[in-house]
């Protein structure tokens, strides 16, 4: 085998596809765990990571909803910090690689220039901080680590967690829905991720790397460019304007300079996974 890869968070949104796509790869011995593994306990990670001998550990585990995160910061950091920093920990004890994957959430949103990996972060919201914070153990328990942050994560099977099936469904139903005008990033389909990850496994890569699909748009045009793109009326959707404007643009700096994978424009990449992916 060439890695021994423990995936944690396996059954969510990244996870999923993530482990879908890596165990393509024959010489990969892949390990997914979700529930059956509680990243938040010490004791049980230590135990785990005994059992698994890994190579390399993706924690894809967190708790994304910003609701529940300011609604419960307690578990909030429980499983987006102290889950890091667990497994770093029994990553470093077996001398593994650690994938931590991040957020643009970690930045504030408030300016409009694009963001590189040397840029300092600071996040307004729980979930912005308790990933950040996840990071910083990360880069202080291991030193063997990769950190990936990327934005508007879109093409889980589950509709439970995924704007785009959501807005999807909401198209075949006639549903009316709002769209936020002034939230703007760039949305980023997993498949890309995944291959951005796979990447930088192969390359032994270490550091943050930013890893987004190129451009942008607002939350509406998100929105409205998967209706149109799927042959449905765009008029489902109506944009609204938040208060405080939020832009969290990714400039993928670490991936242009090593040229280790380049990114697709976030509109071509919807066009292509409609076409790979939803309608296969």
């Amino acid at each position: 085998m060439k890695n021994t890869i423990w995936i944690t968070g396996a059954a969510g949104k990244l996870g999923t596809v993530l482990t879908e796509h890596l165990r393509k790869d024959a010489s990969n011995k892949i390990i997914a765990t979700d529930l059956d593994v509680d990243i938040t306990d010490h004791n049980e990670v230590s135990k785990a990571a005994d059992i698994y001998q890994p190579d390399i550990i993706i924690n894809c585990a967190s708790i994304s909803d910003f609701s529940a995160c300011e609604r419960n910061e307690v578990q909030a950091y429980r499983v987006n910090t102290l889950g890091a920093r667990n497994l770093a920990s029994a990553s470093r004890k077996h001398n593994a690689r650690m994938i931590q994957m991040s957020t643009d959430d970690v930045f504030s949103g408030t300016g409009n220039q694009r963001l590189t990996e040397f840029d300092t972060p600071n996040p307004t919201t729980i979930y912005g901080k308790s990933k950040l914070a996840g990071e910083t153990f990360v880069r202080e328990l291991n030193p063997k680590h990769l950190i990936i942050r990327s934005s508007w994560v879109y093409g889980s099977p589950s509709l439970r967690d995924d704007y785009f099936r959501n807005v999807l469904e909401m198209g075949k139903n006639g549903t009316h829905f709002t769209a936020d005008t002034a939230h703007i990033s760039t949305p980023t389909s997993i498949r890309q991720l995944s291959k951005v990850i796979s990447a930088l496994i192969d390359e032994n890569e270490y550091g943050i790397f930013h890893a987004s699909c190129e451009g942008s748009c607002s939350r509406y045009e998100f929105a409205k460019s998967i209706l149109e793109l799927n042959g449905m009326d765009p008029s489902c959707v109506s944009g609204t304007a938040s208060e405080i404007p939020v832009s969290t643009l990714l400039e993928n700096m670490m991936l242009k300079m090593t040229g280790i994978y380049e990114m697709p424009d976030w509109y071509e990449e919807i066009k292509s996974y409609i076409s790979q992916e939803v309608t296969k």
